[in-house]
């Protein structure tokens, strides 16, 4: 029953202004549950799309993706409604958060699927997602005050960093893994995390340049591990339906943008280039940050985790 975890350690609270891991202590748990665990912009809405295309085997979806996959702890929508559309649902649950598995209910009855990328690479998409959400907006919804009018409220807003210089910023930041989960330290924890989980058998994880390169290889791999069949002839729809121009042509249909947070569904899919991160940064700045990364995580997830560049 929610609230009930028979002794176990509780998990591990993450709170940011939008987002309350405790709500998963209230989550009920039913057989074959998935859970996708993931940072921002490391292809969250395309493990929930992937997922949804196993679950029902067809492109053709009852509903928009952000109501088949609610994201649990996201405090823009009502705990009580968030659970009743859940409690509702009789295909095979699919959900969706941004807390690390260490702060979600692990469940042996649930699979955990955990999707990583490039860290620079993820930054780089947040980077440009930032200008994409309305700040105000997110505001009133999560029961923040709005910002009091002030002298330098009077003045044109501040233009934002060049990208570089927020990416710097980004790479030497000593945030706190479990406030600003979106940090270079949140990220790390979050994916050492699942790292130290992966051979648990209901933890998998998956490589957004893994999906990049061979779509229909990592989404047979995930059916065969969900223990999901998909006849033979369904396939090449459901691939299909999964590539990124697909996607974002059903921009209003799959962006997880139920409140109007965001300014334009269509540029929440921006194509995101593997190994975009790495060129902003010259060779002292990525020796900087190769050493910094390479303290925060084990050795092989980092390898794992940065591919071509973990020799150089």
């Amino acid at each position: 029953m929610p609230g009930d975890h028979g002794g176990v350690v509780p998990p591990v609270r993450y709170r940011s202004s939008d987002e309350d891991s405790a709500r998963w202590l209230e989550f009920a748990f039913r057989p074959g549950d998935i859970v996708i665990s993931t940072r921002s912009k490391s292809g969250t809405t395309w493990m929930q799309m992937i997922c949804a295309l196993l679950v029902f085997r067809t492109p053709d979806l009852s509903a928009p993706l952000n109501e088949l996959s609610p994201w649990v702890d996201w405090l823009v929508e009502p705990a009580d409604k968030v659970f009743a559309r859940l409690e509702a649902q009789r295909h095979r649950r699919f959900v969706k958060t941004h807390t690390p598995l260490d702060g979600v209910v692990l469940d042996p009855r649930a699979t955990y699927v955990v999707v990583a990328r490039h860290p620079l690479d993820m930054a780089v998409s947040l980077y440009h997602q930032g200008a994409n959400i309305d700040r105000d907006r997110l505001r009133e919804l999560t029961g923040q005050p709005a910002a009091e009018p002030s002298p330098e409220r009077a003045q044109p807003a501040r233009p934002r960093p060049p990208l570089r210089e927020w990416l710097l910023s980004w790479a030497a930041s000593e945030a706190d893994p479990r406030e600003e989960m979106d940090s270079l330290p949140g990220v790390a924890w979050h994916l050492s995390d699942a790292w130290a989980r992966r051979d648990q058998p209901n933890v998998v994880l998956v490589h957004y340049d893994d999906l990049s390169a061979d779509l229909e290889g990592q989404m047979r791999r995930l059916a065969d591990i969900l223990g999901i069949e998909v006849p033979e002839g369904t396939w090449p729809a459901l691939v299909q339906a999964a590539t990124f121009d697909r996607m974002r042509a059903r921009a209003d249909e799959l962006t997880p943008n139920p409140a109007g947070v965001l300014k334009d569904n269509a540029a929440f899919f921006r194509r995101g280039r593997s190994g975009a991160g790495r060129e902003i940064l010259g060779d002292d700045e990525w020796a900087n940050y190769r050493a910094r990364t390479q303290a925060m995580v084990p050795a092989d997830l980092w390898a794992w985790l940065h591919r071509e560049q973990a020799a150089g």
